[in-house]
């Protein structure tokens, strides 16, 4: 009985074996057949050293990444300045730029500026000429700001107004003295501007607006051209020809009594020349007539009208 119940404990454990290892081998068989190509091989309960070390740098990683995104761009440059030094060694004044060659854009700007742009100048456009080209483009360039402090040495300096200027009528309502912001009696003036510019001798024609005391320090060596209206010259004209015909009817007025005192002979002789001449002038008139069509007058447009108008509130 002992052997017996021996031999069937021995059966038992047999067969509990054999259905462990097919279990297994069903497990080993789904899981080959759910493995995903990417995926990777699984390990034991102890993992491997270089799994470990590769899981630990991934996580150092990542939280190092956290940690430089938080920061800003100067609180990155000097945690990496400090790693730097930490690991290489050094002091952090080699890390000091020098701020001799620094330009800002007004720097740019003044070392390529140019009082006019000629076409040969665009030519070859560096990021400083375009920079300076669309400062320029910016400027009003109808009248100029004079700095007259030199005038006695015959040294002038010119610039073109900015949009300031222009709104509060600097250099046209008011003077275009630099130091002067007289208003009344101003003169419109016409200077050769003669000017040294990277090393080259250039001209230019400018217009300037000044008062009567800047308009002496701008004529101190040589008087300039002064600019006038045309309305003004035509008016001008106008009145010397008035005065000179007022002049003529007083004359006429004056020997007028001095006629009457003649002789009824006189009298009746100046009529009839006075006839004769009326008579004269009606047939040369009506020859002129004959003579051919009339001539045509000019007539202004609106837009021309407009256009002197404007330009005498300029001048």
């Amino acid at each position: 009985m002992h052997s017996h119940g021996g031999y069937d404990s021995d059966f038992s454990d047999d067969e509990h074996c054999g259905e462990s290892n097919k279990r297994k081998r069903r497990t080993v068989e789904d899981d080959l057949l759910l493995k995903k190509p990417f995926q990777k091989e699984k390990h034991g309960k102890v993992a491997h050293k270089q799994v470990a070390a590769e899981l630990l740098d991934r996580e150092e990683a990542r939280n190092r990444r956290f940690h430089l995104i938080a920061m800003d761009a100067y609180q990155r440059h000097t945690k990496f300045v400090n790693d730097y030094i930490l690991y290489y060694g050094g002091k952090k004044e080699d890390f000091r730029r020098l701020g001799e060659n620094d330009k800002t854009d007004l720097d740019v700007i003044r070392e390529n500026h140019r009082f006019l742009w000629n076409e040969e100048d665009e030519m070859d456009m560096t990021w400083e000429k375009r920079l300076a080209k669309k400062y320029y483009d910016k400027l009003f360039k109808e009248y100029c700001i004079a700095d007259l402090s030199k005038y006695k040495e015959n040294k002038f300096g010119f610039r073109w107004r900015v949009e300031k200027e222009v709104i509060s009528g600097k250099g046209q309502f008011f003077c275009g003295n630099k130091r002067c912001d007289e208003k009344e009696g101003l003169k419109s003036w016409e200077v050769n501007f003669g000017y040294i510019e990277h090393g080259e001798k250039r001209n230019a024609l400018v217009k300037l607006r000044l008062c009567q005391e800047c308009s002496f320090k701008l004529n101190f060596h040589h008087r300039r051209k002064e600019i006038k209206s045309k309305k003004r010259k035509d008016k001008s004209k106008k009145g010397s020809e008035e005065s000179s015909h007022k002049k003529s009817r007083l004359s006429s007025a004056e020997e007028a009594p001095k006629k009457k005192d003649k002789g009824q002979s006189s009298s009746k002789k100046s009529e009839e020349y006075v006839n004769r001449n009326s008579d004269e002038e009606e047939s040369a008139s009506e020859s002129e007539l004959w003579k051919g069509p009339l001539p045509e007058t000019d007539e202004k447009s609106q837009e021309e009208e407009f256009d002197e108008y404007f330009q005498d509130l300029f001048l």
